[in-house]
């Protein structure tokens, strides 16, 4: 019975797409045909960054990243965090799972916070994209206001977690 309630939330959502597509047929399949769809381009993005992340859970020694990125790490583990959150590629779901190696690897939570923030709206990609659509001025504010917020908004969470929340996180990550 345990394995079911794994899945619960995508069964009572396959039930509710059924539901939809009896009640309309049009609308219910065009949300299969979206389903179908993110279902594709997640099973082409989720392989490769397990990958990924399975190369650098080798190759990335925990002693180098808790040096660079873990307790103590100051600015460079804020910078390495930068890089690594704006030079991604994909949508947000996949750095949780690399938020996770990283915790999972030493790294400090206000780090890692800082990451996902980054990665969520500051993207490479993503920037340039904003810069030639909405404009220089409007991509700068936006920047500027974005990453002190997922800067102070990364340290307030560290610090209002406390030692043993932080501990079962990590444990959790292991």
């Amino acid at each position: 019975m345990k394995k079911v309630s794994v899945y619960k939330w995508a069964i009572i959502f396959f039930l509710i797409q059924i539901a939809i597509f009896l009640f309309n047929h049009n609308t219910g399949k065009n949300a299969f045909m979206i389903t179908l769809s993110n279902l594709k381009e997640m099973l082409l993005l989720i392989p490769p960054i397990f990958i990924i992340m399975g190369l650098m859970d080798v190759w990335v020694p925990r002693e180098t990243l808790i040096r660079y990125m873990g307790q103590g790490s100051g600015a460079s583990g804020l910078i390495i965090a930068f890089i690594l959150g704006t030079a991604a590629a994909g949508p947000l779901y996949v750095a949780f799972p690399l938020g996770l190696l990283l915790i999972k690897k030493g790294s400090k939570l206000s780090n890692v916070i800082f990451f996902l923030g980054v990665w969520s709206s500051t993207k490479l990609p993503i920037v340039l994209f904003e810069a030639a659509s909405l404009g220089i001025k409007f991509t700068l504010i936006h920047v500027g206001i974005s990453l002190p917020l997922y800067l102070a908004t990364a340290y307030y969470i560290e610090r209002s977690t406390s030692k043993d929340a932080l501990a079962l996180i990590v444990n959790k990550a292991e």
